[in-house]
């Protein structure tokens, strides 16, 4: 009986010493993911005092859902607002001009970095102290929030004003890199530095990479993360999404944009106009189900291709019938946008009977950095080894600008 009881001490003790450590344990690997802007009041000294300026969009809100344009006009001076393309709230269409306006909640002036320029002027600046930067990017290098942050950086250094970024999660992950590095020539406001398409940086780690590597050299602070690691996708990050443009409407279209974004300067559709942007592919000469079964033949990682008709309801294909595939991401962590979208294009290249065009080869060549792929001046799997080197170069040299692990 002494034994039993000496058996059931030990016992007990063990797990008085072990549940403790479990639940710290567990605790530690469910920390919540918190926005930079979630984080502002430890960075409390870089607003004392000081005029704040905000370019921002319906994307800048905290974990709570809360307008940081709020949060910073309750906890700091916030003077002036400024908006990017598709506009302080998020209303405007791709390509649309935005103009300056008043923000009807705050009364403040809303400046527009989209439309007469892209660059904040000196009067824009003139009364404020600290420009900061609060929007979500999507981890694609033709996405425009980026060279927004990089003009204005370059206006926060000629005009000697501290440029702060509130960090947000990269919402297709940190780990992977893809797609060509931008080639000396094709520099636009879709891509103004030879990053890969899909870079697998946030944007305070972009900003910090532009700032030292391509030599914007601003005064610059990051308000960083917390609980964010670089195997996140948005989804495991439990915060909620907000719509980063018309045609990004979830985290799922995120994911495969880098790859059929590149795809709206052809004649196929890339599903704008339907409720499944990017994830619907096709075009009116196209057999689905061939396009499909040669597609899935290829057995690329991560995916499996549906073959469907829709009709997009407004853009370029408005009105008219599609044969084409659902993409259906099923492993995201072994999925590769830029690798689908590429194979995409060739198998529906070769099943167009000669109807597959360019509708403007420059802009086909712009997001995509370089011409090779279009000109033919690589046989396709050369060219998307080069990429896969490249992409590997680039993440190599940009480990050093990483915030998270």
């Amino acid at each position: 009986m002494k034994k039993v009881v000496n058996v059931i001490i030990i016992v007990i003790t063990v797990i008085t010493i072990l549940i403790p450590t479990t639940i710290a344990f567990m605790a530690a690997q469910n920390e919540p993911v918190r926005l930079g802007i979630d984080n502002i009041d430890q960075y409390q000294h870089l607003f004392v005092g000081k005029r704040i300026g905000l370019i921002t969009n319906q994307t800048g809100v905290n974990s709570q859902l809360q307008s940081t344009v709020d949060v910073l006009y309750e906890k700091t001076d916030l003077v002036a607002l400024f908006s990017p393309e598709h506009g302080l709230r998020g209303n405007a269409e791709a390509g649309a001009d935005i103009g300056a306006a008043v923000d009807m909640k705050t009364g403040l002036p809303v400046y527009s970095l989209y439309g007469d320029t892209k660059k904040p002027t000196a009067a824009m600046l003139e009364n404020i102290d600290v420009l900061c930067f609060d929007i979500q990017d999507v981890g694609t290098r033709f996405y425009t929030y980026m060279s927004t942050m990089a003009l204005a950086m370059e206006s926060a250094k000629e005009h000697n004003k501290l440029f702060v970024v509130f960090d947000r999660p990269n919402p297709i992950g940190g780990l992977a890199v893809e797609g060509p590095v931008l080639k000396a020539g094709f520099e636009s406001f879709i891509g103004m530095y030879p990053i890969p398409i899909r870079h697998g940086l946030t944007i305070g780690e972009l900003a910090l990479l532009f700032n030292q590597q391509f030599g914007i050299n601003c005064n610059l602070a990051v308000v960083k993360l917390s609980g964010w690691q670089r195997s996140m996708y948005w989804q495991d990050t439990g915060l909620p999404w907000v719509m980063t443009s018309p045609n990004i409407p979830t985290p799922e279209t995120a994911l495969v944009y880098p790859g059929t974004g590149l795809l709206g300067a052809t004649n196929i559709s890339e599903g704008i106009g339907t409720t499944r942007p990017f994830e619907l592919v096709g075009a009116s000469w196209l057999n689905a189900a061939a396009a499909a079964d040669r597609l899935n033949d290829r057995q690329l990682p991560g995916v499996y291709f549906r073959p469907t008709y829709f009709t997009p309801r407004f853009g370029r294909h408005s009105g008219i019938n599609q044969g084409g595939v659902q993409i259906h991401v099923l492993d995201k962590q072994a999925y590769r946008p830029v690798l689908t979208a590429m194979t995409m294009l060739a198998v529906m290249k070769d099943l167009s009977g000669g109807q597959f065009a360019y509708q403007s080869e420059r802009m086909f060549d712009l997001p995509l950095g370089e011409s090779d792929l279009r000109l033919g001046l690589e046989p396709t799997e050369q060219l998307l080894q080069r990429w896969e080197r490249e992409a590997s170069d680039f993440q190599e040299k940009s480990r050093q600008y990483y915030l998270y692990k």
